[in-house]
């Protein structure tokens, strides 16, 4: 029933605002599965749920971007797997949440001071691919895509809709490609294909019913709403982190 109800509400807070699903889902799920369960499950859910949340917005996406991002992303996924199999997955933790947490607070401090519109960095062709990289290696990593790439759009003052649409897409196509190489490579056990197919019904009603809440966010709302979140998602990773090196060094 928890990761049921998890599921729903992570999965409605994604469809709202393209973004967040293992933000919310991680932290309960690694109550009741391992690491790489746990995040297999994160990523197999959020494959399922993107494909739910995307019809309806394929006129705010914007293809050039999202290609290379993409094209960033798979060839960043090597390297996530790599990590994945041989770095300490604790100090991995810890070292991404004190990242996003600091991206976090740099962006509302800046966002503050600065007004609107609000775009601190310039987006580039470049930037774009290197941006869908460190998502790559995240995703394969720690199970979240989304603090990199969300980091990236709002510091270029990318709109709310192509955000959203976009992050969606995104997600679909790097998680995909995320669970196939885990899959391959990795292996999926079939308790957790089990667990995510029981899952995967909670998830869908949450993205259908929050896809008509997020068109209604304005630009203001969406920025709160995504600094909020890379801050909750940094701020439970650290801790996440801390309580397993505590635990390990008794």
């Amino acid at each position: 029933m928890g990761l049921a109800a998890t599921t729903f509400i992570a999965a409605l807070l994604y469809a709202v605002s393209g973004f967040g699903f293992a933000v919310l889902a991680a932290p309960l799920f690694l109550l009741f599965a391992n690491s790489a369960q746990a995040i297999q499950l994160v990523i197999i859910l959020s494959t399922a749920l993107s494909l739910v949340v995307i019809p309806g917005l394929w006129r705010s996406i914007a293809p050039a971007l999202l290609l290379r991002l993409a094209f960033g992303s798979i060839a960043g996924l090597p390297v996530g797997l790599f990590a994945f199999r041989h770095a300490d997955p604790i100090m991995v933790r810890g070292l991404a949440g004190t990242i996003i947490l600091v991206f976090a607070a740099l962006m509302a401090v800046l966002r503050r001071r600065l007004g609107r519109p609000w775009a601190p960095l310039a987006m580039s062709r470049g930037r774009d691919v290197v941006a869908g990289a460190i998502s790559g290696i995240a995703t394969a990593l720690v199970g979240m895509a989304g603090p990199p790439v969300l980091i990236y759009l709002l510091l270029g003052g990318a709109s709310p809709p192509t955000v959203r649409a976009t992050l969606l897409t995104f997600f679909s196509l790097s998680y995909a490609a995320t669970l196939a190489a885990h899959a391959a490579t990795i292996g999926v056990p079939g308790s957790t294909w089990l667990g995510a197919a029981i899952l995967i019904p909670f998830a869908v009603i949450g993205g259908l019913a929050g896809r008509p809440l997020g068109d209604r966010i304005g630009a203001d709302g969406f920025a709160i709403l995504a600094i909020s979140l890379l801050a909750a998602a940094g701020l439970y990773t650290v801790i996440a982190a801390g309580i397993s090196l505590a635990a390990r060094q008794q």
